[in-house]
């Protein structure tokens, strides 16, 4: 089953009484883990890790982690670091993960086996795997989305083939298990998204009021249909390139040489 964020409410969460709501004491408690690299960008973890921290605030049985290969702080591409305070071998098998995405250090995170092993391992056993952004290229790169649709940055919208994954422009995709967001504010969206789905409608209504989620920006909505994506073309390559200049391989899917 697909959705996507211009149809939010027909998956199979959108009921008012989703998996969470109601639970009582004792309920298995859900774990939705955020995974963290270096330099990736913040917006695209703490934008949806502020939203889905509010279930446990509520009462609901979920506890929200940040898991890194190594517990500690790290460095995002914001004059800001962050302290994951578990590692990827204490969160084996989360209920939900979600992946953040970035410039350069997320291309060139494609070649780290222990995140992208990481990714794999955990969206094995997850009820629910998210990303954000380019976030979608690492779930690409572990896999996850041959033969779905999916979406991330626009910039970078191009080279979802490269993973066997279909293109849709859209602010967020559900395709099976996986969901995937566009660019960074999306990750909002999505994770409110991810609230209905796991604890329905009225709950996630709820988040976004405490939130006060309702974007007003001053320039207005962008307008799509003047972006001229192809300008932006050399400089996603210019980033491929400066990213996996080491990982030829890697760098030639995403650039189609390979």
């Amino acid at each position: 089953m697909t959705s996507s964020g211009s149809d939010a409410g027909s998956g199979s969460g959108s009921a008012d009484t989703g998996a969470g709501a109601g639970a009582g004491a004792g309920a298995h408690v859900r774990t939705i883990a955020f995974v963290a690299y270096p330099g990736m960008t913040l917006l695209d973890l703490v934008g949806p890790l502020q939203v889905l921290a509010a279930l446990p605030r509520l009462g609901l049985p979920y506890e929200v982690v940040v898991v890194a290969a190594e517990a500690g702080p790290m460095g995002t591409d914001a004059a800001l670091r962050v302290h994951p305070d578990r590692t990827f071998a204490e969160v084996p098998s989360p209920d939900v993960l979600v992946v953040p995405g970035g410039e350069e250090p997320t291309l060139a995170a494609l070649t780290d086996a222990e995140l992208i092993g990481y990714v794999r391992r955990a969206a094995a056993t997850a009820s629910l795997t998210a990303s954000v952004c380019t976030g979608a290229l690492l779930l690409g790169e572990a896999g996850l989305l041959a033969g779905r649709k999916a979406t991330t940055h626009w910039v970078f919208r191009d080279r979802l083939p490269a993973f066997g994954a279909t293109p849709v422009a859209e602010r967020w995709v559900e395709d099976g298990p996986v969901v995937t967001a566009a660019g960074v504010s999306a990750g909002i969206d999505m994770a409110l998204y991810v609230v209905e789905r796991e604890a329905g409608a009225a709950v996630a209504r709820q988040v976004q009021l405490f939130l006060e989620y309702d974007p007003q920006p001053p320039q207005g909505p962008v307008d799509w249909a003047a972006v001229d994506v192809d300008a932006y073309r050399p400089f996603a390559e210019a980033q491929i390139r400066a990213a996996l200049a080491g990982a030829p391989e890697v760098m030639g899917k995403l650039l189609g040489t390979a």
